[in-house]
């Protein structure tokens, strides 16, 4: 395959080779359902997922939720509890059955809640994708949303919330997107809060369920052993079977917008004083967009910068002066913001040292540049990696759904490796220079205060 491939939502088929001899080919069924799957030589397991664009991000409180503005609305923790829900029983089966399905063909399921989708998946043998796309088809369309059940998922998601409160990186996590990007809807919890699950009803839950999982919301995708005929023949059939009229004529639902946004900071310091032995420091910037054209060397600065042991992050403050065990850079892109962040776990006593070298270092990226043999490792490391992880079909389902929901184009890993090769040290230290400048914030979690980081973060 030669360039990005486009996947416009107003073409019903599309079939494509990618590298190392996979087939990728696309069905839009009259419903508006999205069928997606890569045949890939060689293997003997399939990854099945089912897509719906709806995430946290999307959340509001119950009032604006209830009365339909925007339409695929939610309202605060509906989204994570209809994940729960949705293997908790059908009309046709129990929870256990669910269960028993996978377990008893060696294979797994599970869901994610992300901040712009929710993906419900599973992997399993390839003579066994029947039974994934009918049990999977069968939560989706026929959950029954039971109140007893709700109730138990209550106390389990709370359980799930504590467990996160409970870990200081994760808290840190949530302080640092919260503190970078204000009140941007991507600000918030992916799970919600412990409140908004608490007080949840079981009417809005309901509500957000018939909103958006309808044929036109759902994106299938299955990489792996997977013939595409077969495929859309199974789904059609689970689906049909479950009461859906695929036969409606509907278009897929819009994908969202990707123009960018202004972002207006939340915190330039936001600590939680806790009595830990670490401090969990998050020191961070609004980042790119997903549809940004720099995003391949966004990948190049990362890995320079806090992507492994060579980078300068792990060098400086890890190998040079043992002040951490854990430190690196990461980059998360969304359709209309982002955040570019660095992470270290270090002594209360030394977090503002830790602080002000992680700093250092990004700024000396933007002021300094990289070095070609920096260049050379980075490009080889995201190269490897990049092969690497499409050696398991999770990897491949996944880049499918984020393709045809995000930005409505393909990228393999040959076209992926051209555009790497052609990121040029200018590149690294425009985007540093760009990223040094823009409003910077620290969250913190440790026994640490604002006063840590006074000094750095103004």
């Amino acid at each position: 395959m030669n360039g990005a491939v486009d996947l416009p939502l107003g073409l019903a088929d599309l079939s494509f080779a990618a590298s190392g001899d996979a087939l990728v080919r696309r069905t839009i069924l009259p419903s508006g359902v999205r069928v997606l799957s890569e045949q890939v030589p060689g293997s003997r397991s399939v990854t099945l997922g089912y897509w719906v664009a709806v995430g946290s991000r999307d959340e509001l409180p119950a009032e604006a939720a209830h009365s339909g503005t925007p339409a695929h609305a939610a309202s605060f923790g509906s989204t994570h509890f209809l994940e729960h829900l949705l293997f908790k029983g059908t009309t046709t089966r129990t929870a256990l059955d669910i269960a028993i399905a996978f377990d008893s063909v060696g294979g797994e399921h599970n869901a994610v809640t992300a901040k712009e989708y929710t993906c419900y998946y599973a992997k399993v043998q390839d003579r066994d994708l029947p039974m994934a796309v009918e049990v999977i088809s069968d939560m989706l369309t026929s959950s029954l949303l039971d109140p007893v059940e709700f109730e138990n998922e209550r106390g389990v998601i709370l359980e799930e919330l504590s467990m996160a409160e409970d870990d200081p990186s994760d808290v840190a996590n949530e302080r640092f997107f919260e503190a970078v990007l204000g009140e941007h809807p991507l600000g918030r919890p992916i799970g919600g809060s412990p409140e908004a699950i608490r007080a949840a009803t079981r009417e809005a839950v309901l509500t957000h369920y018939r909103a958006n999982y309808r044929p036109q919301d759902l994106v299938i995708t299955a990489a792996g052993a997977v013939d595409h005929d077969l495929l859309v023949t199974e789904v059609t059939r689970a689906l049909t079977g479950a009461g859906w009229d695929l036969q409606l004529d509907a278009s897929p639902v819009p994908r969202r917008s990707v123009n960018e946004v202004a972002i207006e900071r939340g915190s330039a310091i936001l600590t939680v004083d806790r009595p830990i032995e670490q401090a969990n420091i998050l020191l961070g910037v609004p980042g790119l967009v997903a549809s940004d054209e720099r995003r391949v060397t966004m990948n190049v600065l990362n890995s320079i910068l806090g992507g492994g042991m060579s980078s300068r992050l792990f060098q400086e403050v890890r190998e040079r002066r043992g002040l951490a065990y854990s430190v690196y850079s990461f980059a998360a892109s969304y359709s209309d913001a982002g955040v570019f962040g660095l992470y270290a776990g270090c002594s209360p006593s030394k977090a503002t040292q830790v602080t002000e070298l992680m700093l250092a270092e990004l700024n000396r990226l933007a002021t300094g540049g990289v070095t070609p043999d920096e260049l050379r490792r980075a490009v080889g490391q995201i190269s490897g990696g990049s092969a690497l992880a499409l050696e398991d079909s999770d990897t491949r389902m996944s880049r499918l759904g984020r393709s045809e929901i995000t930005l409505g184009e393909f990228i393999d890993l040959d076209e992926s490796l051209r555009r790497l090769h052609l990121v040029t040290a200018a590149d690294v230290q425009e985007l540093a220079t760009d990223l040094a400048g823009r409003p910077l914030s620290v969250a913190a979690v440790g026994s640490v205060d604002d006063d840590t980081f006074a000094s750095i973060v103004s």
